[in-house]
């Protein structure tokens, strides 16, 4: 049992489990704006947070772990990713096959429990195109220089699933605006996470956009992703019909997202590690701004 616990404990630091803070609150937040046209509270029933949560923390430990068996080899030539559990010969590769199907099941059954108790059929029936598509981003960097904005969309995929998951009907205007927001915004701090790897990308042949384009060009392309976020963010303020709640936190997005990009330059990307970790507050104050304006509305 010991054994079983420490190979968890490894696949967890090898995905970064706690990582999945970033998509989250975007994902709640959607379920939140989403039941606001349920007949009934006016907001999502705590079993169907409770699923999405199970979904979102499954599919993305499918897409992490078999991105990190699909660059494995990669990885252990990269002296920043060598340590990682699957190069560092830490964790098996039939271990994390079993964790990846584990994980895969546990989506599948999460997707399930919405037909079950709630009579929507749409998340299982999407289950399988969902995880092909965030498996799918493992390759992209063999041969496109836009993976990080293909990255983007797979993440962009949570607040629209959440979306379907709570009320299919009410999908519109403002889940397209949402999935444009968060594409960009993971897609702008991919690339400056990629800069730390831009002589191995470079080394290996691969496609990133500091590696192609240089690290100077790469951020500014960052930069503008990053202020179209704040862009349709406050258009979906608008779209939604959101009050000053909503508005402050989309204001301290927009700061934080500001110093994320001073941090880094094309001279000096010492800093890119921090910078990507800001990433979480972002998330953590958009959720919370959206959720508390739709709660004071109802």
């Amino acid at each position: 049992m010991s054994r079983v616990l420490s190979a968890v404990r490894v696949w967890a630091d090898m995905v970064k489990l706690a990582h999945s803070v970033f998509a989250l609150p975007f994902a709640l937040s959607a379920a939140f704006l989403a039941a606001r046209d349920m007949e009934g509270p006016g907001r999502p029933y705590w079993g169907q947070l409770g699923l999405i949560l199970v979904c979102m923390v499954a599919g993305r430990s499918v897409a992490m772990t078999f991105n990190r068996i699909v660059d494995a080899e990669i990885d252990a030539r990269n002296p920043r990713t060598a340590g990682r559990p699957l190069p560092a010969g830490r964790l098996s590769r039939a271990a994390a096959y079993a964790m990846l199907g584990i994980s895969a099941i546990t989506f599948g059954i999460g997707c399930l429990g919405f037909h079950v108790y709630y009579n929507n059929t749409w998340p299982v029936m999407l289950s399988g195109p969902v995880l092909i598509y965030l498996c799918g981003y493992s390759f992209t960097k063999r041969f496109t220089r836009w993976s990080h904005f293909y990255l983007g969309s797979a993440v962009a995929l949570s607040p629209v699933a959440a979306w379907i998951a709570v009320h299919p009907q009410s999908l519109g205007w403002d889940a397209v605006l949402l999935l444009i927001a968060v594409t960009c915004w993971i897609g702008g701090f991919d690339i400056i996470y990629a800069c730390q790897d831009v002589d191995v990308d470079r080394r290996e042949g691969l496609f990133s956009l500091p590696a192609r384009l240089g690290p100077g060009k790469a951020l500014w392309i960052a930069r503008s992703a990053h202020a179209v976020v704040v862009v349709f963010l406050l258009l979906l303020g608008v779209h939604a019909r959101l009050g000053m709640v909503y508005v402050g936190g989309v204001a301290i997005v927009a700061a934080l997202l500001f110093f994320e990009n001073a941090l880094v330059t094309g001279e000096d990307l010492s800093k890119a590690g921090l910078a990507f970790s800001i990433n979480g507050f972002v998330g953590l104050v958009f959720g919370a701004a959206t959720i508390t304006d739709v709660l004071i509305a109802v």
